[in-house]
């Protein structure tokens, strides 16, 4: 476990990593994205292919992800992809009484929500999805309370077991490993979710140069957002 003062210091790393490329991308206007590494697709489907001017061509289609019902910190029953429609999602996992690896993962999103002013409401919604069934809606507040006041913006929340490992394993496509006794099963990779709903990125919660590259992705898919309208 990180020291407070050595916490402290790879926080502000990993703000600075955020924020200056982020102004950066803020800058620039649409036509700029054909020169930017686009975040690729994750989880290919299937593979169709047609003749065009005598030259086969292959489109490949890629998993959606299907929504999934949960209550926030809020009390409020919420359908993810019914209620946040059309915003990208930042989704990881987590449980309230985990004791280092989820306070740790959780403190980086933050850092990454505090990248994005008030302004830009309307481009990401973080989710943080509890494993740990026991949490109640009171745990899920006061977890929250320590890591944000923009409880809209960040939704940490709970629900059916198995539904919740259903979403994680076979939406998300996670390979979940046990991490408590209680058989607990989380995951350390944050998921971004495009608002097409396509997996687009997978990120190490705990690295810092992976985790860094988090709020670059996410504007780069609002630019790309754009464009397709």
């Amino acid at each position: 476990m990180l020291s407070k003062r050595k916490s402290k210091g790879f926080l502000i790393g990993i703000a600075v990593a955020i924020l200056l490329p982020l102004s950066f991308f803020l800058y620039y206007n649409d036509s700029v994205t054909h020169a930017i590494k686009i975040p690729k697709f994750y989880r290919p489907v299937a593979v169709d292919s047609h003749e065009v001017k005598g030259k086969m061509q292959y489109d490949t289609t890629f998993h959606k992800v299907n929504s999934i019902k949960l209550v926030n910190q809020l009390g409020q029953e919420v359908d993810l992809n019914k209620e946040l429609k059309g915003k990208i999602l930042l989704i990881n996992f987590f449980f309230t009484r985990c004791p280092s690896v989820c306070p740790q993962l959780t403190n980086h999103i933050s850092v990454v929500l505090k990248s994005f002013n008030k302004k830009n409401t309307d481009i990401v919604q973080f989710v943080s999805i509890s494993v740990d069934p026991n949490d109640s809606v009171p745990a899920l507040r006061a977890y929250a309370d320590q890591f944000t006041t923009q409880h809209d913006r960040w939704w940490f929340l709970t629900g059916n077991k198995d539904s919740i490992y259903n979403y994680a394993k076979n939406e998300l496509g996670l390979k979940l490993e046990a991490e408590t006794p209680e058989d607990f099963i989380h995951s350390q990779q944050v998921v971004l979710v495009d608002s097409f709903r396509n997996i687009r990125g997978y990120y190490d919660g705990l690295d810092v140069n992976s985790i860094s590259k988090v709020g670059d992705d996410i504007i780069l898919l609002k630019l790309e957002k754009r464009k397709k309208k």
